[in-house]
């Protein structure tokens, strides 16, 4: 199981899709108004041909996303229904090319059911937004990656990695790596290891708004 892997996806395939993000929600939930989001469980195989390795997406049942209270301090035992990510969205090279590497870099088996976030981080009126307001956290899973799709009119809301804390117990006090991920960037992410949260969204240019866009994956074995 790798502890820590950055790839990157095709440039045209990312353009693709940054208009989809135009379409995200907003919701009830605490985070509603500023952390827009579609969500949905997939589950994936890979056929081989002579052109190269091809992967299936197949869209699993609708159902709500939960997280306990140790995993999320902010919204955790919370039940958090989203709308489904759009099936032209699932089945784009884009998405297609990203679940491959999730699958091929986690060595994870056929008929592996991945969860998928598509989310919009979208500064408020004062300028900013929590990219993460759980805090430093694991997700609750055996692998996660962060996509970079769009960065419009922000800074900040880099990615921050940490490891494990004094004598193996939490996490370390300081990341070990701080990373604005580029559109396309991809880091795939031992959750069992190590742990993970954002900087605030800023908006780069008073009185506008600004948004960060990324993909989130997570699945165990």
């Amino acid at each position: 199981m790798k502890l820590l892997q950055l790839n990157t996806l095709a440039k045209e395939f990312v353009d693709d899709l940054k208009p989809s993000f135009d379409n995200l929600p907003e919701t009830t939930h605490k985070d509603g108004k500023y952390r827009l989001r579609r969500y949905s469980a997939v589950e994936l195989r890979t056929t081989f041909w002579s052109a190269g390795t091809q992967i299936e997406i197949y869209r699993q049942p609708h159902r709500d996303f939960e997280q306990s209270e140790e995993f999320n301090k902010f919204q955790g035992g919370m039940v958090r229904d989203f709308e489904e990510i759009e099936e032209e969205v699932l089945q784009s090279d884009c998405m297609k090319e990203a679940c491959l590497i999730f699958k091929r870099e986690n060595d994870l088996p056929d008929g592996q059911e991945v969860e998928i976030h598509q989310m919009r981080v979208l500064t408020q009126e004062d300028g900013l937004a929590e990219a993460s307001p759980e805090g430093v956290h694991q997700d609750g899973f055996d692998h996660v990656a962060v996509i970079g799709i769009n960065r419009h009119n922000i800074y900040g809301g880099e990615l921050l990695v940490y490891g494990m804390g004094p004598k193996g117990v939490g996490h370390a006090e300081v990341p070990f790596l701080t990373c604005a991920l580029g559109d396309g960037e991809m880091m795939v992410l031992n959750d069992k290891k190590l742990w993970h949260n954002a900087n605030p969204v800023v908006a780069s240019e008073e009185l506008n708004t600004g948004h960060g866009d990324w993909f989130i994956f997570c699945a165990s074995k």
